[in-house]
């Protein structure tokens, strides 16, 4: 004989029903929100190794604004120049540790060693910078008053004598040789330091004149320059005290072809200098 359920076993199987309704909820709900659950407990942590990054990569260096001045000196035929004072880490001018005077060659002018950088290197270790635009290239004006090796040794001992500059290094590519060599034949108790790239005129003194000069001379040409460079680099080593940064893979202007190179050797012969 079939027995009905007594009130209290339908109110026992309707809270188990309930109970397990409520187990399903949330279980269904635990599966539906475990994803955003999980990304958001992984994103702290990849912000931490994001700013971890960050904490180790070294900081920039500071930049130190070197600015560059020109002028023209006035007298026949007026010399314009760039000029770049020697500063100190902070950029603060400081008193200088050489005076640098630089020419140019034939395509070139002052402008060429802003350009490159080579202005601000030195300024940027100490020394001042001295950029000339010889007479009929860049800003200043041709003259005939520059035709003979006298004038332009002359021109060059006005030049330094107006700006102060008392025994500079004179660095002196190529076609400025018709201004730098005559200058340290007859002048060089003047000149601290030479450093001629492939200049032109070396061939007009003799061995007795080269041996007499005193000046260091640092003789810098390219391997590929086997004309001009090669010459230069066989006279200029009848100088007593020299040495020589031979660039392989540079041609004549071999101070454009590597100027990293080219600006490494020039602080380390300035720094012997001192």
């Amino acid at each position: 004989m079939f027995n009905h359920p007594t009130l209290a076993e339908m109110n026992f199987l309707r809270n188990r029903l309930v109970v397990l309704g409520l187990v399903l909820l949330a279980t269904v709900l635990l599966y539906l929100l475990l994803p955003s659950i999980r990304q958001g407990s992984m994103e702290p942590s990849l912000d931490v190794q994001r700013m971890g990054l960050v904490a180790v990569s070294p900081p920039p260096p500071p930049a130190i604004n070197v600015s560059v001045r020109t002028g023209q000196l006035p007298g026949d035929p007026p010399l314009f120049f760039r000029e770049a004072l020697p500063v100190d880490g902070s950029g603060r001018q400081i008193l200088p540790r050489l005076q640098v005077v630089l020419l140019h060659g034939q395509a070139f002018s002052s402008k060429t060693w802003e350009e490159l950088g080579t202005l601000a290197l030195l300024a940027t270790n100490g020394y001042q910078a001295l950029a000339v635009d010889l007479p009929g290239f860049g800003n200043s004006p041709d003259s005939d008053a520059v035709k003979t090796d006298q004038h332009r040794v002359d021109l060059l001992g006005r030049f330094m004598e107006a700006l102060g500059v008392r025994t500079a290094v004179l660095l002196s590519p190529s076609m400025s040789g018709h201004y730098s060599i005559p200058f340290l034949m007859k002048h060089s108790a003047q000149l601290h330091g030479f450093i001629p790239i492939a200049p032109v005129g070396t061939r007009s003194y003799t061995p007795q004149q080269y041996q007499s000069i005193q000046t260091p001379t640092l003789i810098v040409f390219g391997a590929l320059d086997t004309n001009l460079g090669a010459q230069s680099h066989k006279n200029l080593m009848q100088l007593p005290h020299h040495s020589v940064l031979k660039m392989e893979g540079a041609r004549h202007a071999c101070y454009m072809d590597k100027p990293w190179e080219f600006h490494q050797a020039l602080l380390d012969f300035l720094s012997k200098l001192e």
